[in-house]
C-alpha cells in the first residue's frame, strides 16, 4: 500500500513492521533561525529518521529576485534524495515540528520530480510523542546511495509572468497561505514590501489543522476551501504564500479534500514583491 497524503502514527508503525521500503525524514526548521531545525532534530527525532534542511536541500541559491526559497533544479534535488538512500520504490514519510509546513514542501517537491509515495506523518513529532513513543538523539547509520530517478512530474507550477497576466484574465484564482495580517500588508517581517497579489484570496495554512495538530477531515477541508474559492475547480487555483513553503501545505490539504490539480507559484510573495513594477494590493481584498 502506498501512502500519498497522510499517514498516522499507528500506520507508520505497521508499515515499518512490513516489507515496504520506507524512509522517515525530519524537516524541522524555523524561518527566523536557520539552525533551529537541525538542533531540534539532534535533540530528539523519530527513530531512524534522517534530516533534510529547507534552506539547502529544498532550496536553491537566492539572487535577490527569485524569492527566499527558490526551487533547486529537479536534477539536483533527485541527487540529494538518492544520496539519502531513497529508491524509486521507497515510501517517504515526512514530518516536522511546525504543523507540517516544512514537511509539506518536501511532499510537494517529491511529487514535482514524479514520486507519488510520499506522505506526512499526521500530527508530526507531537503525535508520535503523544502516542507514547520515544525519540532518539543519535543519527541513523547512512544508507547506501539509492536509485531515485527523475520521472514525469505529478504537479503543475506557474511563474511570475503567468500570475501577472492572470490579474487581467482572471482564469485562475490565487490562494495566499500567509497570515491574514501579512496578506493585508500589515506586520510584514520577512519580506521588504507588504501586501498581496491583486485578486488573491486568503487561506491561512494553519486553518487546515484541527486543535490537536492533525489535518481536519477531508469533507471539512473541502467545504472550507470552497467557501474561500466559491467552489472553483482546483485546476483553476494557484497556491501561493511567502516563499513557496506554506503554499504546499494548502496544496496537500486540497489533495486530502479531493481538490486535485491546483498549481503552485514557487516564487510566491518574496519573488513577486522583488519584481520592479509588480502590482501590489493591500487590505482584505
Amino acid at each position: 500500500m502506498s501512502y500519498e497524503t497522510l499517514i498516522s502514527v499507528d500506520q507508520l508503525i505497521k508499515l515499518r513492521e512490513g516489507a515496504t521500503p520506507a524512509l522517515v525524514i525530519d524537516c524541522s526548521f524555523e524561518l527566523t533561525d536557520l539552525t533551529a531545525g537541525r538542533r531540534a532534530y539532534d535533540a530528539g527525532h523519530v527513530p531512524g529518521a534522517v534530516f533534510v534542511d529547507l534552506e539547502h536541500t529544498m532550496s536553491a541559491e537566492k539572487t535577490g529576485k527569485n524569492g527566499r526559497h527558490p526551487l533547486p533544479s529537479k536534477e539536483a534535488f533527485v541527487q540529494s534524495m538518492a544520496a539519502l538512500g531513497l529508491n524509486d520504490d521507497t515510501q517517504v514519510i515526512a514530518y516536522d515540528n511546525a504543523g507540517g509546513m516544512y514537511a509539506a514542501r518536501l511532499w510537494w517537491m517529491l511529487r514535482w520530480v514524479g514520486h507519488s509515495s510520499a506522505a506526512l506523518l499526521d500530527g508530526g513529532v507531537a503525535a508520535w510523542k503523544a502516542a507514547g513513543h520515544s525519540l532518539e538523539t543519535a543519527a541513523p547509520a547512512p544508507l547506501a546511495k539509492g536509485n531515485f530517478s527523475l520521472r514525469p512530474t505529478l504537479v503543475s507550477t506557474v511563474d511570475y509572468e503567468a500570475v501577472k497576466a492572470n490579474i487581467d484574465t482572471k482564469q485562475q484564482l490565487v490562494l495566499d497561505a500567509r497570515a491574514p495580517d501579512r496578506f493585508r500588508g500589515e506586520n510584514e517581517t520577512l519580506d521588504p514590501i507588504g501586501g498581496h497579489i491583486p485578486g488573491a484570496r486568503n487561506r491561512l495554512f494553519r486553518d487546515n489543522l484541527a486543535a490537536d495538530g492533525r489535518f481536519k477531515p477531508a469533507e471539512q477541508l473541502r467545504q472550507e476551501f470552497d467557501a474561500v474559492t466559491g467552489g472553483r475547480p482546483a485546476t483553476e487555483l494557484i497556491s501561493q504564500c511567502g516563499s513557496g513553503v506554506t503554499a504546499s501545505h494548502n496544496l496537500l490539504a486540497m489533495e486530502i479534500a479531493g481538490l486535485k490539480g491546483a498549481a503552485l507559484y514557487p516564487g510566491s510573495w518574496s519573488e513577486w514583491s522583488a519584481q520592479p513594477g509588480a502590482p501590489i494590493a493591500t487590505g482584505s481584498n
